[in-house]
């Protein structure tokens, strides 16, 4: 039996970037069993008793501006109305990813990267 030194590869993989969350596998993991594979809201869940909302009109709900911050908080579970459905999981509870600093108005502010990338991603799909 030969041994090999691990050492080496634990050190090159420790330099290797990992690549960035991919936000629209992320909202087909997490997003698509109730809003949709397109994200135009209805739900394979019969049980819901309210619809889930198609999440390519946020824009349009909101004068042709999509509201990054209020939409993150909604997924992560922060800010939710008290008309908001309690079926929708708060993201925020499990792991997010690792946290990436983003500018706010000259201010850097930690967000978890997965959050981001699928808020980017909800941005993208606007109509």
């Amino acid at each position: 039996m030969r041994i090999i030194s691990l050492i080496p590869i634990l050190a090159l993989a420790a330099c290797v970037e990992d690549s960035p969350p991919n936000g629209a596998m992320l909202f087909a993991e997490n997003c698509a069993a109730c809003h949709g594979a397109n994200a135009q809201g209805g739900s394979l869940d019969v049980t819901l008793t309210t619809v889930p909302p198609d999440l390519t009109r946020i824009a349009a709900r909101n004068g042709g501006v999509f509201p990054r911050n209020r939409v993150a908080s909604t997924i992560d579970g922060l800010n939710r109305d008290s008309h908001f459905s309690a079926a929708m999981p708060e993201f925020g509870a499990g792991d997010l990813g690792p946290l990436v600093m983003i500018d706010e108005g000259g201010t850097p502010v930690p967000i978890p990267a997965d959050l981001l990338a699928l808020t980017d991603y909800l941005q993208s799909i606007q109509r």
